[in-house]
């Protein structure tokens, strides 16, 4: 016997919407939500339509419920990284110190040999001292050794440069 799903729809409706909308508490969501299911069991054949459609309708909800908690956790999230941005924008104070001490940091960088200078950056950048040796044409047993001594040497400009520049200032 073929499903009259037109009166299953008449039948059905009124119940299902009134279901969902406890479900999902929005009565609009549940009216879609209903026609969704009608729609999904329409080319189907069932013993017990009225069951058949509450099936598809439950799992509707249970998909809306989800993705309703994946947005909630998303949002959450924007609001979170929002506030983390918001912390981390450093006061104008903190900002002309961060833009004095890379300026600093610059010159201090100038002070070294440009050997010095490119296997520290070539270092600093995550290359490896077989990498930073090719690049450079230096032998791979002594990039360790040059790594060092730059860092040192760099660590001692900088603070003989903030000396200065407190004297100065």
């Amino acid at each position: 016997m073929k499903t009259d799903w037109a009166e299953v729809y008449r039948a059905t409706y009124g119940d299902l919407v009134r279901y969902l909308s406890w479900r999902v508490m929005d009565e609009d969501r549940a009216h879609d939500l209903a026609q969704e299911a009608f729609a999904r069991v329409l080319d189907r054949e069932a013993s017990n339509a009225h069951a058949l459609v509450f099936k598809v309708a439950v799992n509707l909800a249970r998909d809306e419920a989800r993705t309703v908690v994946r947005r909630k956790r998303h949002l959450a999230l924007l609001r979170v990284e929002a506030e983390v941005r918001a912390e981390a924008t450093p006061l104008p104070e903190e900002q002309a110190q961060r833009s004095e001490a890379v300026e600093r940091l610059q010159r201090a960088l100038d002070t070294l040999s440009e050997r010095d200078r490119e296997v520290l950056l070539l270092w600093d950048a995550g290359l490896s001292y077989a990498d930073i040796a090719e690049q450079t044409g230096l032998a791979q047993a002594g990039i360790g050794t040059t790594v060092l001594r730059a860092k040192k040497k760099l660590v001692e400009a900088f603070d003989a440069l903030g000396r200065n520049d407190a004297a100065l200032g």
